[in-house]
């Protein structure tokens, strides 16, 4: 884990001495957005218009964030019009890394060694983390976007006019937006951060925090889980997705190596049947790499796990019925 500083890479772990031993996730700082036609009012300068093969994927198979991205990459048929590359699960002194040459782990478009790299080609002066997903213009050569929120908006609906996209498949239908960004909100500051906020916490108080925060919101989940087909009624949307990228890490990584160990998401009958139904949605299977995701996480924080061992277990079933028809 690192970051560049006016366009240098540093090895450098989260700075938590000067906040009290709490975990302060920074901003994205790409926040262009792609529009059906490039209209430069929401697009940026210049504008970034919908167009088949002029936009590259930057991803990790383990990254939750990333996740959520070839989620809707998958299931909005974008495949053929955005290509894809995928860093290696190693995130260790320079950062993502690439393996040129290698079949699953190489940048199909500049055959870089670093993440960082891809960065600097954007902004050569460039100060701060070096995240994925990155959504690149081949074009302009350019990072559009690494903020996964807007990637995943962008993908729902701005490329719906092109060839073979599922257009009729909406994740932030107007009708159920309030109640998505209500449940967003949540979820992200106590799910899908919260993990890292207890496991990244280097003082006791707020590890404790982030612990209590998370597993209050994971009860208030499983309530309305309970009543709810999905998050927001008995129709997917982005909500469900945004926290499905956490949970399915849950068990095999979170529990143990964040040290949020009060129960899995196994132990809940709701969540786990939520899960289960996820995963086996069409298509989500072929995202999810649970081998990646262990060897991300205990080999590149070592900080938390010097050894560097990685687990064998637990053995997950994500394929088992999940019993949630009763629901809608």
């Amino acid at each position: 884990m690192g970051l560049l500083v006016d366009g240098q890479w540093h090895d450098q772990w989260y700075d938590t001495d000067k906040t009290g031993g709490k975990f302060e996730r920074e901003a994205a700082r790409f926040r262009n957005w792609v529009t059906a036609d490039g209209s430069a009012g929401q697009a940026g300068e210049g504008g970034f218009p919908a167009a088949s093969g002029r936009y590259h994927l930057y991803v990790s198979m383990a990254c939750p964030w990333a996740h959520r991205t070839l989620i809707f990459r998958k299931l909005k048929g974008l495949e053929k019009h955005i290509s894809v590359s995928v860093v290696h699960p190693d995130m260790v002194e320079n950062g993502w890394e690439f393996r040129p040459g290698s079949k699953d782990h190489q940048d199909d478009l500049y055959n870089s060694d670093f993440m960082h790299q891809i960065y600097t080609l954007a902004a050569p002066d460039y100060s701060g983390r070096v995240t994925v997903p990155v959504l690149w213009d081949k074009e302009r050569e350019t990072i559009v976007s690494n903020e996964s929120a807007d990637i995943i908006r962008m993908f729902n609906s701005a490329f719906d006019g092109l060839d073979g996209v599922n257009n009729e498949l909406d994740f932030y239908p107007e009708s159920r937006r309030d109640d998505i960004e209500v449940v967003n909100e949540r979820v992200y500051h106590t799910v899908n951060n919260g993990v890292y906020k207890a496991g990244f916490a280097t003082a006791q108080d707020k590890y404790e925090d982030a612990y209590q925060a998370l597993f209050d919101s994971l009860d208030w989940l499983e309530e309305r889980l309970s009543e709810k087909r999905y998050l927001t009624g008995n129709q997917l949307t982005e909500a469900d997705w945004r926290l499905f990228t956490t949970l399915i890490r849950f068990d095999a990584v979170y529990y143990c190596h964040f040290k949020c160990n009060r129960q899995q998401i196994r132990d809940y009958p709701n969540l786990s049947g939520y899960v289960r139904e996820l995963y086996q949605v069409p298509g989500v299977a072929e995202t999810v790499d649970l081998g990646q995701i262990k060897r991300h996480y205990y080999v590149s924080q070592r900080t938390i796990n010097p050894t560097q061992i990685v687990p064998v277990g637990p053995e997950l079933e994500f394929e088992a019925p999940h019993g949630r028809e009763h629901l809608g």
